[in-house]
């Protein structure tokens, strides 16, 4: 039968930390685990859930089907539904990933009925409460057993809060192992050509945290930057729902849509948007995960935002932290043009083996 684990994932940047598991499993493992995966919902249509779970082979074993609903209404329907399968399946842990409302309503559930807690992506801290995934991290720290740490400074803040350094595990990021795994797929994805680009001729952009795009000036100022790079480089943007919801509400969508240059896309699905990051000259974001995949191809990335919870992709990585002002992401834009932008290494653990150490942890502690 084997140790069960229990994996919960929410939103399609957790499916992209949970790939190897069932695999490693088999193949490192043979019999000593049962893994079952539950997705609870929160992210669930085509273009954000389904087809990653249909490229990576990867179906869930539970499916909660939680609508969209207000974040204390979905975690309070994801806690009743996750109790149900926990009930029936008992499994020894309860892995939840990353800082979703699914990560912590999760955790609290299986903390509630004396289920042991790892916490995949532990320690992260952006010291921004007004973030709601930093509040998930904090909360979900608080309540977990296991502590699967992707760089130093999670250590570092978990060990300052008071944790058990026995319990803290330093394993690498499990983003990095999807990405080596599925390799030959992502080069060999035809977006290049599907939307004639040329390697390093255009920029690769994801914008569509509320403190950008919840406001009109935010959107307004967007589209000023977008006008000042499209001289330059085709701009390639698949939108984020919330992003065109936010852009049409301000009466903006189709001037953006008229913008010369800027391709305004849907969603894409994993392969073809990882080769993009690839290709690309590089990246302008407001997102998490893209600061990594960005440090681990070695291509420059420029997050607007005034913090980020992975220091290291900025202390090792190619990534830098950039005021939302145009002119000074101008002059970014100008170091990377003239090559005097940082080169960047991969950071230590980040080589396609953490969900191995993860379960390694495991099988012994559990």
């Amino acid at each position: 039968m084997g140790k069960r684990l229990l994996i919960i994932v929410g939103t399609r940047p957790n499916f992209i930390k949970i790939t190897q598991f069932k695999h490693v499993a088999e193949k490192r493992f043979p019999g000593k685990f049962n893994i079952k995966i539950l997705h609870t919902g929160q992210h669930y249509d085509n273009n954000m859930a389904k087809v990653f779970f249909e490229q990576f082979e990867l179906y869930p074993d539970y499916f909660l089907n939680i609508p969209p609903e207000s974040p204390n209404t979905q975690m309070a329907q994801v806690m009743l539904g996750l109790e149900k399968v926990l009930r029936g399946y008992k499994p020894d842990v309860l892995i939840v990933v990353g800082d979703v409302n699914s990560t912590f309503a999760a955790a609290l559930t299986a903390n509630k009925m004396s289920i042991k807690i790892a916490h995949v992506e532990s320690g992260l801290r952006s010291f921004d409460r007004s973030m709601p995934e930093e509040i998930n991290r904090i909360l979900t720290d608080q309540i977990a057993d296991y502590f699967f740490v992707t760089e130093y400074s999670g250590i570092d803040n978990l060990m300052n809060e008071g944790k058990d350094k026995r319990q803290i595990y330093f394993v690498g990021n499990t983003m990095i192992d999807t990405m080596v795994a599925f390799e030959h797929k992502i080069q060999s994805s035809d977006v290049m050509k599907n939307l004639g680009l040329s390697p390093g001729k255009f920029v690769l952009m994801t914008i569509h945290r509320p403190a950008t795009v919840d406001i009109e000036q935010g959107l307004l100022k967007l589209r000023d930057l977008i006008k000042f790079l499209s001289i330059r480089y085709k701009l390639v943007f698949p939108i984020h729902p919330r992003t065109v919801n936010k852009l049409k509400r301000f009466k903006l969508y189709n001037e953006y849509k008229q913008i010369p240059g800027l391709m305004l896309i849907d969603p894409m699905d994993y392969f073809s948007f990882q080769n993009l990051i690839a290709n690309c000259r590089f990246i302008l974001t407001d997102s998490g995960g893209i600061q990594e995949e960005s440090t681990f191809r070695q291509v420059p990335c420029l997050t607007l935002r005034a913090n980020t919870e992975r220091p290291s992709t900025i202390e090792l990585g190619t990534n830098s932290l950039v005021p939302f002002v145009v002119d000074e992401i101008k002059e970014q834009v100008k170091h990377i043009e003239a090559g005097s932008y940082k080169k960047g290494k991969i950071p230590p653990k980040w080589d396609g083996n953490s969900t191995e150490r993860i379960l390694e942890v495991l099988e012994n502690a559990v």
